[in-house]
Order: C-alpha cells, then structure tokens, then sequence
C-alpha cells in the first residue's frame, strides 16, 4: 500500500516537492524528488532523525536518497548526516570546515547540549559528523531526472558564514531558506552570524524566487515574498544596515 505524504507527517509544498516540521526544535526538512534521483534537504538533529528522515523520503518516492544539501552548519540541521553515506552531500564553502575542525565539532556538541539535546546524543552526532564532498561557492544545478533540476545557490553570509539556499523551479517555484528565514520565532543571530550581510542575503533570495514562489523558512510555516521582504526590513533595522 503507498503511504502519503500527510500519513508520515510531510506537507505537500508544490508536485515532487515536500517538507516536514521536525519535533522539538520546529526544524525543516525537506525533501524533492526527481525521476532518477531524490534531493533531502538539511538532515535533522541526530543519527537517528536522519535515519527517518531518510527512511520517509524512500517511502514517499519510491527511490533511495542520492542527495543531501545541508543549509547551514548549525546542529539541528546537520546532526544527521551520518546516515546519509550513500549519498551526495552539498554544503556552502566552508561548512566542511565547521564540520571536521575540533573546537567547531565540540561547539556544535554543545550547542546541542544547550538546547536540551541529550548528552550522550550529542556526543555521537558530533563524532559521527561528516563534511560535505561538494562545496558550493556559487551556483550548481543538480539534475534529478525527469526535466527536475533543482539550484543550489550560496547566497550568504547571513545566519551563518556558509548559508546555502535550494531553489526548485516548477510552478510554483519554491525555494528552502534555511534559517536565513523564520517564520516561527524572531530569526536567531548566534556568535557565528553575520548581520551586516544578512539582509543582502535576503535579497538574493527574493531575486532568486521572485514574488510569486513559496518561501520555506528553517523554522516554521511556509511563507510568501512579502513576509521575506518585511524579514529582510526588520533585520536591516535590527541590525543597524542601510539599505
């Protein structure tokens, strides 16, 4: 018997293209399937949340996972990595780094610590952590099959120094922010944020979907470019940028 989407908790973005609001942290996965191939977007908290998030993706198209894109290198969404070995990982330039450099691995451990992750939890994912093969500097386009192409685009510094957007042409276009947006709670600006460019970063977004796409925040409800424009307006002025 097929399983829908609404059965494993996933909503239905645009045709191919899904996301789910993943227990505790209100994180975003999301999930974009091709003909020959299938893109998961962010990995959850743990190994074990990857696992599921895995595990649902081949439930809902029918293929194995091939790739992976991590938005950003924070632990809620990159945590499960590790069991997505068999598949292509994407990453901003830089997360690599973040993910393999001692004291980056230990700060991410706590972070998680922090926020109530388990500590033993914490400990194995950070262990487990592994960097992605492919860096985006600019722009890639990754074939999934079936006339599905989908654009990863690094568009910051912002959230973070390595903040990757995934654009999913179609009609209607969709693009994955990461934590660039929020829409559940005020965007967070953590010590590795980079607020004199974050609104900029909010304007390759903008420039990437256009009005008419659906914004996919890395916490909370899908939005539209109106919300991501007062997003970008509220941080200038948080921030202290000019326009």
């Amino acid at each position: 018997m097929t399983v829908t989407w609404e059965e494993l908790g996933w909503e239905r973005v645009a045709a191919g293209v899904g996301r789910c609001r993943l227990p505790v942290w209100d994180c975003t996965a999301g999930l974009v399937a091709g003909e020959d191939a299938v893109l998961v977007i962010d990995a959850g908290s743990s190994p074990a949340e990857g696992a599921r998030l895995r595990e649902q993706a081949q439930s809902l198209t029918g293929h194995r996972v091939t790739h992976l894109a991590l938005t950003h290198p924070h632990f809620d969404h990159v945590f499960g990595v590790a069991a997505f070995t068999d598949a292509e990982v994407f990453g901003a330039v830089g997360v690599d780094a973040v993910l393999t450099r001692v004291r980056d691995r230990e700060e991410l451990r706590a972070d998680g610590v922090r926020n109530g992750l388990a500590e033993t939890t914490a400990q194995e994912s950070a262990d487990r952590l592994v960097p992605p093969r492919h860096l985006v500097s600019g722009e890639w386009t990754l074939d999934l099959g079936g006339g599905r192409q989908v654009l990863l685009a690094n568009v910051g510094p912002g959230h973070t120094a390595h903040d990757l957007a995934v654009l999913v042409p179609g009609d209607p276009e969709v693009v994955f922010c990461g934590d660039l947006v929020e829409e559940s709670g005020e965007p967070q600006a953590g010590p590795d944020a980079v607020p004199s460019h974050w609104p900029a970063a909010l304007d390759r977004l903008l420039d990437l979907g256009g009005e008419d796409a659906l914004y996919v925040p890395g916490h909370g409800a899908v939005v539209d470019a109106a919300f991501v424009r007062a997003q970008r307006d509220s941080l200038a002025t948080r921030f202290g940028v000019s326009p």
